[in-house]
C-alpha cells in the first residue's frame, strides 16, 4: 500500500492573502479520501490549517487517515507555517484521537447552551448595566493586548497572536462600540464594579442566529465569589432579551476553572480546537 496526496486543482488565494488548496487522498494511484491545507487568515501567513479530512469507509483503519495529515503538514511547512491547527466537532471522536495520536494537543473549545427559561436572578445586591463611554474606553485600551497575551500564553508564537488579535477587533468591532448588534455591560455593586460582558449575536454553527459572549472577566480581586456565574446569568438574560434562544462561547481548554462553569451551567461543547507546532 503507498498512500499519497494529489492536488485536485491550483492553489486558491483569498482576498486577506490566505492560500488553500485540496487533495485526494490516493491508495496506489486510486482515490481513497480527501484533506485540505492552506493558511489561517487569522494568524497569518505563518499559521496552517487542516480541513476536510475524510477517508472512505471501506479504507479506513488502515493508517491512510495518519500519511494524509503528515503528507499535508509537509505541504504547510513547504509554505513557511510554523504551526497547524485543526477544529474537530464534537462527536468526531476518531478525528480527535487521531490529531491527539499525533501530537495536537487540546487548545481551546465553542461551546453552545440552549435557554430554556428566564436566567436566575443576580445576587441581591448586585446588578448589569451598559458600559459608559469612560469604561469602554478603558476596556479598549486594554482588551487587544489582554486577547494577545492569552494567545501567547497558550504557546501561539507573538507574531501570531497578535495577527489575531488585531483582525478579531477590526473584523468584529469595525466602528467600535457603534458597531451594530454590540452589547457592553458591567456587573456592579453599588459604585463598585466587578466585572464585564461583550456580548453579541451571530450566525451558530447550523446556520441559525445565537447569542455569543465574545468577552467575560471578573475583576482579580473579586475572584471566588460567584461573580463570574452572575455575568453568565446576565448574559443569558440579555440573550433572550434580544429573541435570542441560544448561548455560544469560546474558552481555552487550560481555563479549567472557567470550563467547569460553563458545564455546569449547561454548555456543551461543539467543537474541539487543537494545535501543533511543525
Amino acid at each position: 500500500m503507498t498512500t499519497t496526496l494529489r492536488p485536485t486543482g491550483p492553489i486558491q488565494h483569498g482576498a486577506d492573502g490566505a492560500r488553500f488548496r485540496s487533495y485526494d487522498v490516493c491508495d496506489n494511484g486510486r482515490p481513497v479520501g480527501t484533506v485540505g491545507a492552506g493558511t489561517d487568515p487569522a494568524f497569518g501567513p505563518s499559521a496552517g490549517i487542516l480541513r476536510a479530512l475524510r477517508i472512505e469507509e471501506p479504507h479506513r483503519g488502515r493508517g491512510r487517515g495518519t500519511i494524509a495529515v503528515l503528507a499535508a503538514e509537509e505541504v504547510l511547512r513547504g509554505w513557511g507555517c510554523t504551526q497547524v491547527r485543526v477544529e474537530v466537532p464534537a462527536g468526531g471522536e476518531p478525528a480527535r484521537r487521531l490529531a491527539l495520536a499525533l501530537g495536537y494537543t487540546e487548545r481551546s473549545r465553542n461551546m453552545l447552551k440552549t435557554l430554556t427559561r428566564t436566567a436566575p436572578p443576580l445576587p441581591e445586591g448586585v446588578t448589569g448595566r451598559p458600559m459608559t463611554d469612560r469604561e469602554y474606553a478603558a476596556w479598549e485600551s486594554l482588551s487587544a493586548e489582554a486577547y494577545a497575551r492569552s494567545w501567547i500564553e497558550r504557546g501561539v508564537p507573538e507574531d501570531q497572536a497578535r495577527r489575531k488579535s488585531e483582525t478579531d477587533h477590526a473584523m468584529r468591532l469595525p466602528a467600535g462600540r457603534a458597531t451594530p448588534g454590540m452589547h457592553f455591560h458591567v456587573l456592579v455593586r453599588g459604585d463598585e464594579t466587578l466585572g464585564h460582558l461583550w456580548l453579541a449575536g451571530q450566525e451558530a454553527p447550523d446556520g441559525e442566529e445565537a447569542g455569543y459572549v465574545f468577552d467575560v472577566a471578573v475583576r482579580e480581586e473579586h475572584r471566588g465569589h460567584g461573580y463570574g456565574r452572575a455575568l453568565m446569568h446576565l448574559a443569558e438574560d440579555l440573550t433572550l432579551g434580544a429573541g435570542h434562544t441560544r448561548l455560544g462561547l469560546h474558552v481555552f481548554a487550560s481555563n479549567t476553572p472557567a470550563v467547569r462553569l460553563y458545564e455546569s451551567l449547561g454548555y456543551g461543547t461543539t467543537r474541539y480546537n487543537l494545535a501543533k507546532a511543525l
